[in-house]
């Protein structure tokens, strides 16, 4: 069995997602995965299907025949990182331009992989000041990870991590 990475983006309408699993059914695909999202007037996503690796050309075209959805397909082995522990990341400052970057920057620096990543910018609940949330899933070697979260606390004052394995 082969892995189909499908990204995608659309117009937002009814269906969607019907219409791809479907699709992914009748050609003997198995949704494994997937993170969908609606955001300004778009739905988009990722998924992960199984499939034998014969039936997968005929699926990415019928995938790709969907009218309306812009996707991009990749045919992939699954990898082993055992070596990796994963840490999952609750990452809560003031909202400002660069903070993704910027933490992006200390996981990598630190040797760890963002696997993913989920923010939202929000209101505080008492000064109506926007901050940012986020929770961050990253692969980082065991020893390394004291120092990946000090690193990302002396970012700024102002950033709170709280960590969950």
């Amino acid at each position: 069995m082969k892995h189909l990475i499908i990204s995608f983006i659309s117009p937002d309408r009814p269906g969607i997602v019907d219409r791809l699993s479907d699709t992914i059914k009748n050609h003997g695909g198995n949704w494994q995965q997937s993170s969908m999202h609606h955001m300004s007037g778009f739905f988009s996503g990722v998924l992960q299907i199984s499939i034998e690796e014969q039936k997968s050309e005929l699926l990415i075209d019928e995938i790709q025949k969907i009218e309306h959805l812009e996707t991009l397909i990749k045919l992939s082995n699954a990898q082993d990182n055992t070596e990796l522990t994963t840490i999952t990341l609750e990452l809560t400052a003031n909202d400002r331009s660069g903070i993704v970057q910027e933490i992006s920057s200390v996981i990598y620096d630190q040797g760890g992989n963002l696997i993913k990543l989920v923010s939202v910018t929000e209101s505080a609940a008492h000064s109506g000041q926007r901050l940012f949330k986020a929770k961050a899933t990253v692969a980082v070697l065991e020893k390394n990870t004291d120092e990946l979260i000090a690193a990302l606390e002396n970012l700024a004052d102002d950033l709170m991590v709280d960590i969950s394995q």
